[in-house]
C-alpha cells in the first residue's frame, strides 16, 4: 500500500515538473516562443550587473563572444543546444536548437530574455553519425505542424529544461561577488646580513 502512495505521489510531481516546463516559455507580441524574466538585485549598479552578465556570457558559450547590443548595457549572445526523441531507453538526436540569449542591466535589476529558437533536424550520414540536415531550418513556432505534437511536446519540455537551468546559472554569477585580489607583500632577502 504504501509503495503505490509513493509511486502515485512521484507520477503526479513528475507530470507537474514536465508541465512546469512547458510553462515556462511563453508568446511575445510577435508569437514567438520566449523565455523571459526581470529580476532586482538591490545595491548594484548597471555597470557592475553588466559587468557580470558579461563574464556569464562569456564563460556560457565560450565557442561565441557576447556582442553589446543597440540599447545602453545591453549585450546578445548566441548558442545551440541538442534535442532528443524516443523514449527514454531508445533515445537519439532529434536535431539541434539555436536560440539568442540577450540581457539588459539597469540600476539594481535586469532583464534577459532567451528566444529566436530555430530548430534544425539531424540525419543519420553514410558512418551511422548523426549530423544536422543542410538547409532546412525551422521556427519553433510552426515544429508542431512539421514534425507532430508529440516530437513538439518534447522538444518544449527539453528547451523549457534548459532555459530555466540557464536562468539559474546567469542568477549564480549575478550574485557571485569578485574575488578581491590579495596582494602578498614579496619577501626580500637581505643579503648584507648573514
Amino acid at each position: 500500500m504504501m509503495k503505490k502512495i509513493i509511486f502515485g505521489l512521484f507520477c503526479l510531481l513528475y507530470v507537474q515538473m514536465a508541465s512546469a516546463q512547458k510553462d515556462s516559455l511563453a508568446f511575445d507580441e510577435g508569437d514567438n516562443y520566449i523565455y523571459y524574466r526581470v529580476a532586482d538585485k538591490p545595491g548594484l549598479s548597471a555597470d557592475t550587473l553588466y559587468k557580470r552578465a558579461w563574464d556569464f556570457a562569456g564563460t556560457f558559450n565560450p565557442s561565441v563572444k557576447p556582442a553589446k547590443g543597440q540599447a545602453e548595457n545591453t549585450l546578445n549572445t548566441s548558442g545551440k543546444m541538442i534535442v532528443y526523441n524516443g523514449s527514454s531507453l531508445v533515445r537519439k538526436e532529434g536535431g539541434q536548437i539555436s536560440y539568442i540569449i540577450n540581457i539588459q542591466t539597469k540600476d539594481q535589476r535586469y532583464r534577459y530574455r532567451i528566444s529566436n529558437f530555430i530548430f534544425t533536424p539531424y540525419q543519420r550520414d553514410r558512418f551511422g553519425n548523426m549530423v544536422p540536415i543542410p538547409g532546412i531550418e525551422v521556427p519553433l513556432e510552426r515544429i508542431a505542424a512539421k514534425y507532430g505534437k508529440k516530437d513538439a511536446d518534447s522538444y518544449l519540455d527539453q528547451i523549457g529544461s534548459f532555459c530555466i537551468n540557464t536562468a539559474a546559472k546567469l542568477k549564480q554569477f549575478i550574485d557571485k561577488q569578485p574575488l578581491a585580489n590579495k596582494t602578498e607583500p614579496v619577501k626580500k632577502i637581505s643579503t648584507q646580513n648573514w
